[in-house]
């Protein structure tokens, strides 16, 4: 692997990307993100529905090792179920056309509320789809608000390290 392809692997995905969905429910893969897919796995992907009012698109082989995880859950316990029906709710296999388009489900994209203009917001494993109306509203942040979230996130994570070191 070369040394770009490493840092790829352990950076994962970035960027924002504004894209448009046509009357069919597809959208072009900006070639900006397609060139940071691993070339094995730029033809198959998963969709689901995300944890906000998104979608959430992985590679294939990304898909399997999450869904190993999640299907690891104990079955009987209620909330696992629960869980696991949520989040395989609407998944579906897309496929990269001759075009690069990709083709999002019709329950899904009403899920989101996709008409038109998405963003694409690419980090980590994962690429989350949302309406660009939606992606407005969630990033609408004071700056205080996320100093604050910092603070809570990271912070801990800092005061976590300093009693390792006493």
């Amino acid at each position: 692997i070369s040394a770009s392809k490493k840092l790829l692997v352990m950076a994962g995905f970035i960027g924002e990307y504004p894209c448009t969905v046509d009357a069919k429910g597809r959208f072009l893969l900006p070639g900006g993100l397609k060139k940071q897919i691993p070339a094995k796995e730029q033809k198959r992907f998963v969709v689901h529905r995300g944890m906000e009012k998104h979608l959430v698109i992985y590679t294939r082989k990304e898909w399997e090792k999450i869904s190993e995880e999640v299907n690891s859950l104990n079955l009987y316990v209620r909330k696992n179920r629960e869980f696991l029906r949520k989040f395989n709710r609407g998944a579906s296999e897309l496929e990269l056309d001759s075009m690069n388009r990709l083709l999002l489900p019709k329950t899904l994209t009403e899920y989101a509320g996709i008409e038109k203009d998405i963003v694409l917001f690419a980090y980590g494993n994962r690429i989350e789809v949302w309406s660009e109306a939606e992606y407005s509203r969630m990033m609408k942040d004071e700056s205080s608000d996320f100093a604050q979230l910092a603070e809570e996130v990271m912070g801990k994570k800092s005061a976590d390290d300093d009693e390792d070191l006493s």
